[in-house]
């Protein structure tokens, strides 16, 4: 067949793809600027939630209030949070301009109305409850304690934590370098039995690969357990590093044994920050130690002045108001 042929074989091919077909070669074109647990995420997305409702659509066929209709069955068929449809939303259009960039077809201009998220009330412990569980976790320590005082420390993640090996630490330079973090994602290995795997990989995004340094307690806890194997992780002292959600157990089990409520692995990150911000941290210092993208997310999540704080700023007008 000549060129030309196989070309307009292609485009006519194109021109009756469905939409799931272009989902599927979105994917294949994306999965190598991907990292893996965001791959497997957009996977899970399109199988589970836009193909069953796009899959057969002809794209240049999709008008906005066809997008409607799809957000209010994600809302409240599926009852999803509007965090989780707004990806969802996103994802989708993302393969939308995929098709318009790759082929001829023309596309309608789509209006999509994102959902407005909800402001999520962090969960951050409380000065008394943080020397509760330091008190707990200090007395006869072991490894799985060590490591959710370091998070309680450093505002690591529980990825990152796992994934700690010990040439991540210097005592020579008292710091330690997060360049790894441990996920629980679907198993590559097709064949084998157990449906996901731990997987370990690079930090969330090239801003949580730091270096934090490292405080003189944690610092003498290191010296305690440490092993002469620079490839052993911390939490292990072994090559096999800790599963995530053993350590999320085990800190379960702590506050519990604590009388502490509603706290999971990232209320240790929050509560780090919070003390960071209530000691004085300067903001940019603080957005790079916990690894975030940008400084606008430290200060949206953790900058909130209480009440107090907001009379006490409020009181400075006094001088300069007339009466």
């Amino acid at each position: 067949m000549s060129k030309k042929g196989t070309m307009d074989q292609w485009k006519m091919q194109q021109e009756h793809a469905v939409f799931g077909y272009y989902c599927e070669r979105w994917l294949a074109a994306n999965k190598t600027r991907l990292k893996e647990s965001s791959y497997q995420k957009y996977r899970s997305d399109i199988k589970n939630h836009i193909k069953p409702f796009w899959g057969e659509c002809l794209p240049d066929e999709i008008v906005s209030e066809m997008v409607d209709r799809f957000t209010g069955m994600l809302l409240n068929e599926k009852h999803l949070s509007p965090k989780t449809v707004r990806d969802i939303l996103t994802l989708f259009h993302s393969v939308f301009i995929y098709i318009s960039r790759r082929t001829e077809l023309k596309l309608r201009n789509l209006e999509i109305i994102y959902p407005k998220e909800h402001k999520k009330i962090i969960r951050v412990l409380n000065k008394q409850e943080e020397k509760i569980l330091t008190l707990f976790l200090v007395k006869e320590m072991d490894l799985s304690k060590f490591g959710v005082y370091i998070a309680l420390r450093t505002g690591m993640r529980i990825g990152e934590v796992c994934a700690l090996r010990w040439c991540d630490i210097s005592l020579q330079a008292e710091t330690i370098s997060v360049n790894h973090t441990v996920q629980r994602l679907k198993n590559p290995d097709a064949t084998a039995c157990a449906k996901t795997a731990v997987i370990l990989g690079t930090p969330k995004s090239d801003s949580s690969s730091r270096t934090i340094p490292l405080m003189q307690d944690i610092k003498l806890l290191c010296t305690r357990f440490f092993s002469n194997n620079p490839e052993a992780f911390v939490l292990t002292g072994t090559t096999h590093c800790m599963d995530p959600r053993q350590l999320q157990r085990r800190l379960k089990s702590y506050v519990l044994a604590c009388d502490i409520k509603k706290v999971h692995f990232h209320t240790l990150r929050h509560t780090f920050a919070t003390r960071c911000v209530e000691a004085g941290f300067d903001i940019k210092t603080l957005s790079e130690i916990l690894g975030h993208s940008n400084v606008n997310i430290t200060l949206n999540q953790y900058v909130h002045p209480d009440l107090n704080l907001k009379r006490e700023n409020m009181s400075r007008l006094k001088p300069v108001i007339c009466i």
